[in-house]
């Protein structure tokens, strides 16, 4: 009984290109969820998203009270800490 690999066709190396199209396929995929390729005119995804710091957001209203002087510099980077957990990361001078 001749097979295909016996009778001069493409024999089991036929069944590779299929797996390495879907390695290439895989790879860009990959690749452009990585690099954040295609989300330039919609912005980040809702996973990717940071809540606006405007003048009404928490960490400007705890900014304007430590410039008020209703709480004191331990109490201000006591909450600052907090609220950097919940609205993504700030640093000491305030800047996200």
């Amino acid at each position: 009984m001749n097979t295909l690999a016996h009778a001069g066709g493409p024999g089991p190396w036929m069944l590779f290109f299929p797996l390495i199209w879907a390695a290439v396929v895989v790879s860009v995929v990959t690749l452009a969820r990585r690099t954040g390729f295609g989300r330039g005119r919609r912005g980040p995804g809702p996973w990717n998203q940071r809540p606006a710091h405007g003048e009404n957001s928490p960490i400007a209203l705890l900014g304007r009270r430590f410039a008020a002087g209703e709480i004191d510099e331990d109490e201000y980077w006591r909450r600052l800490s907090v609220l950097d957990e919940q609205f993504g990361r700030v640093g000491k001078d305030g800047a996200v």
